[in-house]
């Protein structure tokens, strides 16, 4: 695996860290939490930037907002008591179906 695949997982995985601490700012009300997810944007934009010297942008983009996506709804199954409803994890499937195919077809 490449650095910029390294540094793509990274900014799927600092998404997921900023959309928590997202939840947990209360709309950037709570000081700390806010500061934490700036953070994590930051961190994410920058691995993600990274990842697109070598990678193309559509796939970049796929992957990390899939990343992203699938592991915030995880996220929220595990910690927050969301739905963890049959056609909601069939969709997370089908995410992390489509993030490997993404990898699989991208050919450096």
């Amino acid at each position: 695996m490449s650095i910029a695949w390294i540094f793509l997982l990274l900014a799927g995985f600092f998404e997921i860290c900023f959309t928590i601490a997202l939840k947990f700012s209360q709309g950037f009300t709570k000081l700390i939490p806010s500061i934490i997810t700036v953070i994590f944007i930051i961190l994410s934009f920058f691995s993600v930037s990274q990842s697109m010297k070598s990678i193309p942008i559509g796939t970049a983009y796929a992957v990390w907002a899939g990343i992203g996506a699938a592991g915030t709804v995880v996220c929220g199954i595990l910690f927050f008591g969301d739905s963890y409803h049959i056609i909601r994890l069939i969709s997370i499937f089908l995410i992390i179906v489509g993030i490997i195919g993404l990898k699989l077809a991208h050919v450096e």
